[in-house]
């Protein structure tokens, strides 16, 4: 498969996409993708209401722990995940008063960041070419064989940055998470629908 071919039909499924987390301040879209972690988009959208509309970078860093876990409960793992909300809400009133920096090695400093949420951060708000690789990028770039099935996700953001160009990168970031999401999905994927012949499809 050639790269100019890949977004050719990824822009017949998905001409708009973007990020599906809610977000109206560059924190909010910093948190969300911390709370997105092994959590849909959809259930991180219905806790963020919530908690955005109760708080904000400020009286987050001075929240009390048990108050946030009430709220993100339903995303999992909430006791680290409050956590990690109220360290870098701390953070960033300590070191930028409240605002989020394009700064990859400071974001990838801060608890529960790493380099797929600095990538997501970074694309959406200072369109920063990146690929952000999460599980669905992740299955997707491995079923049309663009990695190998022992690929980890560093290496495979590096091959996907190899085989498409700069300028797409971050487009198609969103395009593969739609993708992976709705039609090439990890338990029945919708192979019907699926415009690429990959290898999966045929021993389907």
């Amino acid at each position: 498969m050639k790269a100019n071919e890949l977004i050719k039909e990824l822009n017949i499924l998905y001409p708009e996409a973007q990020c599906e987390l809610n977000y109206h301040r560059d924190y909010e879209l910093l948190l969300a993708t911390v709370l997105s972690a092994q959590c849909t988009d959809k259930r991180v959208n219905m806790v963020t209401a919530e908690l955005f509309s109760k708080y904000d970078i400020f009286s987050l860093a001075q929240a009390k722990q048990k108050d946030i876990e009430k709220i993100i409960y339903p995303v999992g793992t909430y006791t680290k995940k409050s956590a990690y909300i109220i360290a870098i809400a701390q953070s960033l009133v300590r070191d930028y008063q409240g605002h989020v920096p394009n700064d990859r090695k400071y974001l990838e400093s801060l608890p529960g960041v790493g380099r797929k949420t600095c990538n997501v951060v970074l694309a959406n708000l200072y369109n920063v070419p990146t690929i952000a690789v999460d599980t669905h990028v992740a299955r997707v770039a491995k079923r049309l064989k663009l990695a190998k099935p022992t690929d980890d996700v560093l290496k495979i953001e590096h091959k996907l940055m190899k085989f498409l160009p700069k300028e797409s990168w971050s487009k198609v970031h969103h395009q593969l998470v739609l993708f992976g999401r709705y039609i090439c999905k990890s338990q029945k994927p919708d192979c019907a629908h699926c415009p690429f012949n990959c290898s999966f499809k045929e021993k389907k």
